[in-house]
């Protein structure tokens, strides 16, 4: 779960060549508040201004960055952005001259990759969920599959497929064609085939379909959807994972090619969830023709029964007429839930460099033990395997799995995508690079794993022989080095890692200067230990690299410059960390300062011995002396940090509005809160909803003091999701500290949230039922105050996430013990507000209740 509270309606930046916004009225001060009380009508109008005006606030910096190389020394970087005056996301590219003609102050040119095409700005509600669970909030195309060799694009719009061929030589932009297909409904995670990019996958309907983009032929490879009429019928999909992979463990991929074909033999690697033994739930909607609908979903609520996942594995050729011949659904001989009873959740999957050999991640239920897992195509076979059929037929030398780490915790365990595997030698060592939070900070360590003689299971002789699948355990002496590459009270972030194999240099994001600054490093196998920071400290960063590791683009800003970015070419005058030099060739966007009123960073110790980090938004009309109303915008809760060294953009939108109409706004991160290591996150464990507010009215009272201008008396506090249920938490446990609560889209009971975000910091409810009652907002609604207009509750009836019912349960305790409260509902929005309407209308309310009520 991660919060939604912020403005999901598209607004773009219309900036000048030279990086200054093109409307000439813009100034802070048009939006200093207005005296006098204000009617809704002026509170509208005010909205709408602050929207326009602050469209400059909407980052034009690229996202989705890829790169392709030319025989001619070019390279040509791919990205998703806006054009100037532009109102949709769209594909485009900028050139990099050849290492002669590089300019490194230069503005590098973007250019649209495809003709304009009509995309429709309603999405098939697959696609909506999907942007839900992503997070996305543009409009246009939202992402893009490249073939860096090939040059074939593949992207998503208007629920079908797009395709088009970069040459590298063309004038203008491509003229992108419809993807033949005969399947009925949204085609989504396309992928193009690695060794053959005339082939494209995606999944259509919860099946997997391949098109052919030179004969137009398609095909279903897969049969897992029926079809029915409601969800209780087709509890199956394949190649796409479950609301809960997606929502909680930022997995969105289901299937995975091979990364080389075998000769003539193409495979993918595939996930089939079956969800039969998942709770269905129904919510209310409203159809294209404005009728009263039900839309079904299957939600595993804390403490019932999750999807199964099993893998699969599709084996087909291509004829002399380019047509699929000889396809075969394979499936393990031993199922991963026969060899893994402990297995919970398939976290990750993928294709070792070996092109034979597949990797899979495992998770218990409580999350607190992970294996990585290596299979062999060989281990899977047509169906119907039988699990009791022993090691006869298996080939000889070809072990069910083998599992080359296990990692075990006392707290829970961050999945992450920082595995990278290189090859496996002849005498069966297996050389990854893998982070683990072992020291209580995310670090990265080099590992080699010895996998076992033919015949031996870990160190076991083969488990079936005696019909013990409980033997597959780890083998520690397998483990033959383990070695850190990083150390230190600092984390690693968790996003995927560069790795420069001819130079055995190895690139990562980290927070080593601060908790509040994400920085490139680099360290080298050769001499682990020694890191290297890359770039300028003051400044937070984002990086791409291409993948040489000769060549990146960082995308930094602070709290008061926008969004900038630069290009690097990446030279080395030795093999060390201290050789590697980046050389900068020029930027796709600009640095530039903001025209607003930026917040301030604080930091201080609270009583318990932590560092806690606020973020201040002075009231655009501030003077001297005087005390002003204030908003604590709120979160609080794990994987998510507020503060921090960048501008946030349109993300603060809400925070701006409030500022300019007089309000001083705060933003605090708590204990649990992300990037400062396991042992800060575990606070939490156990007892969401108990320290987190204790942090926060610290912090408060501490700023509060130090500033002075902080209107004590006058303190709202307002958040959405976890932020909603900490609002409502807040009212009830600190009234005399909080004069009013808006909360949106809140949780109030953990029973009633989803399985993997509630037990990894919950437990399991029979587990924690001393923690579930403290941690639940309706245990203490009798705490609330009786003063009328002091909550507002705001909620998405058709809120897929935090369903409405956690609203309702609240409502009926509210009335039980007749506690005054007000509610805004919006019946055609999810989590999150995304449609404009919606979020204005949200916006005038909430600078209408704060004005009259705070």
């Amino acid at each position: 779960m991660l919060p939604n509270d912020q403005p999901c309606s598209t607004v773009t930046a219309t900036t000048s060549e030279e990086g200054k916004t093109d409307n000439p009225e813009f100034n802070s001060k048009i939006l200093y508040q207005k005296e006098g009380k204000k009617t809704w009508q002026e509170f509208k109008e005010i909205v709408c201004e602050l929207r326009k005006q602050l469209s400059s606030l909407s980052s034009m910096a690229p996202t989705s960055i890829t790169f392709r190389s030319y025989p001619d020394g070019r390279t040509r970087i791919f990205f998703l952005g806006s054009p100037y005056n532009g109102l949709e996301t769209t594909l485009l590219y900028a050139d990099i001259p050849k290492d002669e003609d590089t300019q490194p102050t230069a503005r590098l040119t973007w250019c649209p990759v495809i003709e304009s095409i009509a995309t429709t700005s309603k999405f098939s509600r697959e696609e909506q969920l999907m942007l839900e669970r992503k997070r996305l909030a543009t409009w246009g195309i939202t992402s893009y599959e490249l073939h860096e060799e090939s040059g074939k694009l593949v992207f998503p719009a208007s629920s079908t497929l797009f395709h088009c061929t970069d040459t590298g030589f063309s004038n203008g932009p491509l003229f992108p064609t419809e993807l033949r297909m005969n399947a009925n409904g949204a085609k989504l995670s396309p992928q193009i085939c690695p060794s053959n990019p005339d082939l494209v996958a995606y999944v259509c309907n919860c099946d997997i379909w391949l098109s052919h983009t030179l004969t137009g032929s398609t095909h279903r490879l897969t049969y897992a959807h029926k079809g029915g009429r409601n969800v209780a019928e087709d509890p199956l999909a394949a190649g796409f994972p479950s609301y809960v992979m997606q929502e909680e463990f930022d997995r969105y991929q289901g299937y995975w090619w091979q990364p080389h074909s075998d000769g003539n033999v193409y495979r993918i690697l595939y996930e089939e969830v079956d969800e039969s033994e998942v709770k269905i739930y129904n919510f209310p909607s409203t159809n294209t023709n404005g009728m009263g609908d039900i839309e079904q979903y299957r939600f595993p609520r804390a403490g019932t029964a999750n999807s199964k996942s099993n893998l699969k594995l599709l084996e087909f050729s291509l004829n002399e007429n380019l047509q699929i011949t000889h396809l075969k659904n394979l499936e393990l001989q031993y199922p991963l839930s026969y060899m893994f009873p402990w297995m919970e959740y398939m976290v990750r999957a993928g294709w070792a460099p070996n092109n034979d050999t597949i990797w899979v991640q495992l998770l218990d239920r409580r999350q607190q033990r992970l294996e990585i897992v290596l299979l062999s195509v060989e281990n899977f076979t047509e169906p119907p395997p039988n699990i009791y059929y022993l090691e006869s037929h298996l080939p000889p030398a070809s072990p069910p799995a083998h599992v080359i780490y296990s990692q075990t915790s006392d707290v829970w365990i961050n999945v992450h995508d920082m595995l990278h595997i290189f090859p496996i030698s002849e005498n069966g060592e297996v050389t990854f690079i893998w982070a683990s939070e072992e020291t209580g900070f995310r670090h990265l360590y080099l590992i080699t794993s010895l996998l076992p003689r033919p015949g031996i299971v870990n160190g076991f002789s083969n488990p079936f022989e005696a019909g013990d699948s409980n033997s597959y355990e780890t083998n520690d002496n397998l483990v033959i080095n383990h070695v850190a590459l990083t150390s230190g009270d600092w984390e690693v972030v968790k996003k995927p890692l560069w790795v420069d194999t001819e130079r055995d240099l190895i690139y990562f994001m980290g927070l080593r200067e601060s908790p509040l600054e994400k920085h490139l490093y680099v360290v080298s196998l050769r001499r682990p230990g020694e890191v290297r920071l890359l770039t300028q400290p003051g400044f937070s960063y984002i990086v791409e690299f291409n993948s040489t590791c000769t060549m990146c683009v960082a995308v930094f800003s602070n709290i008061e410059q926008l969004p900038a970015c630069q290009v690097f070419r990446i030279t080395h005058s030795d093999y060390t960390v201290h050789g590697v030099h980046l050389i900068s060739v020029g930027f796709l966007l600009e640095p530039m300062e903001s025209d607003l009123n930026t917040p301030e960073l604080y930091g201080h110790q609270i009583r318990t011995g932590e560092t806690l980090y606020a973020m201040v938004f002075r009231p655009h009309c501030f003077q001297p002396g005087k005390k002003y109303p204030t908003v604590l915008s709120i979160y609080g809760g794990p994987e998510v940090q507020l503060v921090s060294n960048t501008f946030k953009g349109m993300r603060h939108l809400r925070m701006h509005m409030l500022a300019a109409q007089g309000y001083c706004v705060v933003q605090i991160d708590s204990r649990g809160s992300q990037h400062r290591g396991l042992r800060f996150e575990s606070h939490l464990r156990g007892k969401m909803g108990t320290i987190e507010l204790s942090d926060q009215v610290e912090m408060l009272q501490w700023l509060a003091e130090t500033l002075n201008y902080i209107d004590m008396s006058r303190v709202a506090v307002n958040g959405w999701s976890y932020g909603g249920y900490l609002s409502i938490m807040a009212l009830a446990k600190y009234p005399d500290v909080f004069k009013l609560a808006v909360a949106g889209a809140p949780v109030t009971s953990w029973s009633l949230y989803d399985t993997g975000y509630t037990e990894r910091y919950m437990d399991l409810p029979q587990h924690n039922q001393h923690g579930y009652k403290n941690g639940s907002v309706l245990s203490y609604v009798n705490q609330l105050p009786e003063d009328e207009n002091r909550l507002l509750i705001v909620h998405g009836l058709i809120d897929e996430n935090v369903h409405f019912h956690h609203t309702s349960q609240l409502i009926n305790a509210l009335v039980r013990h007749c506690k005054p409260y007000q509610l805004q509902i919006y019946p055609n929005e999810r989590h999150s507000l995304r449609s404009l309407d919606a979020s204005k209308h949200y916006e005038t309310t909430l600078l209408s209740f704060l004005q009259n009520h705070l």
